[in-house]
């Protein structure tokens, strides 16, 4: 003890306390930005599917007001929906639609709406038949054919608008016009094809497998129960001996009978054709069922035939729609399929197999249903 210190009255010196050591503050949580984005775009497509409806309805109450008591027999609320584009503009009132009909033609390929290729047609022929500014229609055709059923009812729309409207409708051919894509050009009032058209193929195919020889070899059986004889005809699984004669005239009478349909479409819309385009048109030629064999013939030959009415390209068409019309002039359109957001979001609500993903490799590759009847030219692979 210092003594000397407490003698003299002197307080001892203070001791500064420890320092106090806090820890440091928690780090803050990385903010993460995943989340955002995705809320940010599903709040712009809500507001996108907000304006969609209410534009929507704007135009049914202003669409009513107008044409109160008139009813528009293609106001579509289901099926595609569709926007008339301008392709060409004439400076011109009247209008000439044009319709394209690209690749196999089959009713089995809905696209992102769930349309498919017969129900845009249709619809397409739908407002062109309603529009009186339209006066024609060019049909474009660039396909090898497709499924019977398809064709059939493409081949049907196109008569029925020409004899509600009167309006004509005149076939371009592209680079190929063949089979089910002849058929559907036969109605036409007018045909162009070019010089160098791959068309014709008139005929009918059915395409089928039979793998009865590798099951056996791999030693599986099929086992089969049936109420009648022919219930399993076109069976894939059935030894070729086992399929009675009879079966197989049952089945190549319903191609013949179908081939005999084809051939009576070309004849009937051929000679209604060349009635109303008198001499400026071709006839069929007197012998042109021997062509009917499902060859393929260039543009000229069937020019030669009767099949087509005239060799040339699309402005050829367009020339030819604006004569028979009687126009001088005519803007070009067509009519686009739209889809929007209700689209989009009803792709999550369906099963998976209505919306496949599909890669492109540059290919149209017809995929044969076994036991299906088509129209189609099949072009040999490389």
């Amino acid at each position: 003890m210092d003594t000397s210190s407490s003698a003299s009255g002197v307080p001892p010196p203070l001791v500064p306390p420890p320092p106090v050591i806090t820890p440091p503050p928690p780090a803050k949580p990385r903010r993460s930005w995943g989340w955002m984005i995705v809320s940010i775009v599903l709040i712009v497509l809500l507001g996108f599917s907000l304006l969609g409806n209410l534009a929507q309805a704007v135009s049914h109450a202003i669409g009513g007001g107008l044409n109160r008591g008139f009813k528009n027999s293609t106001a579509r609320e289901v099926g595609p929906k569709l926007d008339e584009c301008l392709l060409e503009d004439n400076g011109a009132h009247n209008k000439i639609a044009v319709i394209t009909v690209d690749g196999i033609i089959t009713s089995h390929s809905p696209d992102q709406a769930g349309n498919n290729m017969v129900d845009v047609i249709q619809a397409q022929l739908d407002r062109a038949k309603d529009d009186k500014r339209v006066k024609a229609v060019i049909l474009k055709v660039d396909s090898p054919g497709g499924e019977v059923m398809a064709s059939d009812e493409i081949n049907k729309a196109i008569l029925k608008f020409q004899d509600e409207t009167r309006k004509p409708v005149v076939c371009s051919m592209g680079s190929l016009a063949a089979s089910g894509g002849y058929y559907i050009s036969a109605p036409c009032r007018w045909i162009v094809a070019n010089d160098l058209t791959i068309t014709g193929s008139i005929g009918v195919i059915m395409h089928g497998i039979n793998y009865r020889g590798l099951m056996d070899k791999v030693g599986v059986a099929p086992m089969t129960f049936k109420s009648g004889k022919y219930k399993d005809m076109l069976s894939p699984d059935r030894s070729t001996n086992d399929i009675p004669p009879e079966e197989r005239a049952m089945v190549q009478a319903l191609i013949d009978e179908t081939f005999q349909k084809f051939k009576g479409v070309v004849r009937t819309g051929r000679a209604a054709a060349h009635e109303k385009n008198k001499a400026e048109g071709k006839v069929l030629s007197p012998d042109w069922e021997d062509y009917a064999d499902g060859r393929v013939l260039s543009g000229t030959q069937a020019l030669s035939l009767g099949f087509v009415d005239q060799v040339g390209d699309f402005d050829d068409a367009v020339d030819r729609a604006q004569r028979i019309a009687h126009l001088a002039e005519a803007n070009l359109i067509e009519y686009r399929e739209r889809y929007d957001i209700s689209d989009f979001l009803s792709m999550f609500g369906q099963g998976g197999s209505a919306h496949d993903l599909k890669l492109d490799l540059g290919l149209d590759l017809p995929r044969l249903r076994s036991g299906c009847m088509y129209f189609l030219y099949q072009a040999p692979e490389n």
